[in-house]
């Protein structure tokens, strides 16, 4: 369910295939020569020496022994009950994402403006490389982005560049600290785990709150109490609820009685409107490969203002002719003698626009290409004794406010409180949230909301990690008992999972991480290893009783008494010490380094290297006092039944 834990699968069914392949090759080829027994190696003589009296002294005070390991485990369970929970530990991108919001009504010179002041102020930070900002939407479907919003992705230079002692925590809070605007709410993330966000959950922070309903006044109050109410909590950053109301529009509506009477069709106003405000492209300028579009409006005085736009000229055509459809309008360049409701300064000025707009030379060179409509305010065709009208004279020009961009999810419409968890794990942050907003947020009859962003993700990967950590716990004890071929001896091994959490769970606490499907990843991998150390052990714990049980069954020896148990089990864990010990340490020497590690991606493997190697320590620990134990305690109990007898390892072992 995760990448992580694919690539180590492979990673082990690769080494697997290695094993059983390619390593007895190489040891018919290389291993030649005298070899020493495991006593007569210095280095084994000492790990033996150190470990004799540790292991001869457990099995005399095997209660004992067995009581330490139980409150070690006692004491391991509460420090990870207190541990914190998230999805993913964060990641060091090296960059930040800047993801201010204003008001719905800022108009884009407004925003263009903070966005410019805003990075000029980030600049100016020693640490900062450089400073990108797109106030908008781009032009794609999947950047539904309004005109409130800002992104401004910051570059950040190389650690070793920053001043002593500053980290990305403290960069932040002064950013934040300095960008402080009126109507301007600041937002921090990171680039590609915002993206991910988007197209995860449709919340661009880590974490939010989906209010549900069918009213978008109400969802915005209820937007806005919460926010209020999660300000209040112990954690929360970058709060901020969606606006869905309070947009500004220019509305534009036809005078259909005035406009038949003038003879104008509405798709004339349309055109009118669109070309001189928005602007109308008039051909393609050609440089080699590239392509400019050119585009041509009004300028920004004869459009700044309701006014302006009242006296944006309408050509009235004849239908089959350029002549005025009725007396009283004027032609270009002159005034009207009979001009009813329209005043004479309204036509001055208006024809002044005109001037201004059209440009000197509409004509085509072979660089542009054009597809101006046959009715369009600046084709040259309408000129000269075309009659114009103001706009105002057909329409009702007024601003409104309505809803910037709607959004809806299952048929509902739906307002987002963005937020961001600093200083807290966002699990406990959560818990806390939901019992805030239980208590103090009252929500009418047909309104919902949830928790979204990397919370939504956590959720789903609990449900998945329910499941997949008893499964593999099963499939580890039914691979033990096919092997060892005993229920008993393979509920021993397995108890090296437990206590391999022990050691992991501490060096968790220790480090300050929290419960994330990383962590989840390093604990699995661990139960393998732990699980395969414990094997190592029994197996040779086996081979040195059964050795002593042929040699009776063929006659050279006595019946076995609980000595020769007990000398079987210090043999078996004694003289098979050094195999045991490569396996623990070359495991650890692979991971050790990952903890001071840095770069991108450190902090997704400084989660999984963590449970692994502190695990590591206790489940050797385990299987070196606490399985050896347990043997003993099992076969003195079968050898005072009468059921002692050889192994089902005995088929395969060479004696």
């Amino acid at each position: 369910f995760h990448p992580l834990a694919f690539t180590k699968t492979f990673a082990l069914l690769g080494s697997a295939l290695v094993s059983i392949t390619l390593i007895p090759v190489l040891m018919t080829l290389v291993m030649r020569g005298r070899f020493k027994k495991e006593e007569e190696h210095r280095l084994s003589r000492f790990f033996i020496s150190a470990y004799k009296p540790v292991i001869r002294w457990a099995l005399y005070h095997r209660k004992t022994t067995l009581v330490l390991n139980v409150l070690a485990l006692l004491v391991a369970i509460p420090i990870g009950l207190h541990l914190g929970s998230e999805f993913m530990p964060p990641l060091d991108e090296g960059s930040l994402l800047f993801m201010p919001t204003m008001l719905p009504s800022v108009s884009l010179p407004e925003a263009t403006r903070i966005m410019t002041e805003q990075d000029a102020i980030i600049k100016r930070l020693p640490e900062v490389h450089h400073v990108l900002g797109k106030v908008g939407k781009a032009e794609t479907a999947t950047d539904p982005a309004p005109v409130s919003m800002i992104e401004t992705i910051i570059l950040l230079k190389p650690k070793n560049e920053w001043r002593t002692g500053m980290t990305k925590e403290k960069i932040i809070e002064a950013l934040d600290s300095e960008l402080k605007m009126p109507g301007v709410a600041n937002g921090w993330t990171q680039p590609i785990i915002n993206r991910i966000n988007m197209l995860s959950t449709g919340i661009r922070t880590d974490l939010g709150i989906k209010i549900f309903g069918s009213n978008l006044d109400t969802l915005e109050k209820l937007a806005i109490e919460t926010e209020s109410i999660l300000k209040g909590v112990t954690g929360a950053a970058d709060v901020v609820a969606e606006r869905v109301q309070g947009g500004s529009f220019l509305d534009i509506t036809t005078d259909r009685e005035k406009s038949v009477r003038f003879g104008i069709l509405p798709e004339d106003i349309n055109q009118i409107v669109e070309s001189a405000i928005g602007g109308e492209n008039i051909g393609t300028f050609i440089d080699g490969r590239a392509r400019f579009p050119i585009s041509v409006r009004y300028n920004l005085t004869s459009r700044n203002s309701l006014e302006a736009i009242g006296r944006l000229p309408v050509p009235v055509l004849n239908k089959g002719n350029n002549q005025p459809a009725s007396p009283g309008m004027a032609t270009m360049g002159s005034l009207p003698t009979k001009a009813g409701n329209v005043s004479r300064n309204n036509m001055t000025a208006m024809n002044n626009d005109i001037a201004q707009a059209i440009p000197n030379n509409v004509g085509m060179s072979n660089t542009t290409s054009t597809q101006i409509p046959e009715r369009s305010l600046f084709n040259p065709v309408l000129t000269g004794i075309t009659p114009y009208i103001p706009l105002s004279e057909v329409t009702r020009i007024k601003y409104t406010t309505g809803p910037p961009m709607i959004s809806s999810e299952n048929g509902l419409l739906r307002s987002v409180v963005f937020l961001n968890v600093r200083g807290r794990d966002m699990g406990s942050f959560v818990d806390e949230a939901k019992n805030v907003l239980q208590s103090k947020l009252h929500l009418p009859a047909g309104y919902t909301y949830s928790w979204s962003g990397q919370f939504e993700n956590q959720e789903r990967a609990k449900a998945r990690l329910i499941i997949v950590i008893p499964l593999v716990f099963l499939l580890i004890f039914f691979l033990l008992y096919f092997t060892l071929k005993d229920i008993k001896e393979a509920a021993v091994v397995m108890l090296s999972v437990p206590f391999a959490l022990i050691g992991g769970v501490f060096l968790v606490a220790m480090l300050g991480m929290n419960w994330s499907v990383a962590v989840w990843v390093g604990f699995i991998a661990l139960y393998g290893v732990a699980v395969e150390t414990g094997v190592v052990m029994v197996v040779y714990l086996h081979e040195a009783l059964d050795r002593r049980l042929h040699e009776f069954n063929q006659g050279k020896r006595q019946a076995l008494s609980e000595q020769d148990i007990f000398d079987s089990t210090l043999e078996g864990s004694a003289l098979r010490l050094r195999p045991k010990i490569m396996t623990v340490v070359t495991a650890m020497l692979g991971l050790v380094p990952i903890l001071w590690s840095t770069g991108v991606g450190a902090d997704i493997m400084k989660p999984i290297a963590a449970p692994m190697i502190g695990g590591l320590l206790s489940s050797a620990i385990h299987v070196l006092i606490m399985t050896p134990v347990l043997f003993y305690i099992m076969k003195r109990r079968s050898l005072r039944k009468g059921t002692l007898k050889m192994s089902a390892l005995a088929g395969w072992m060479k004696h």
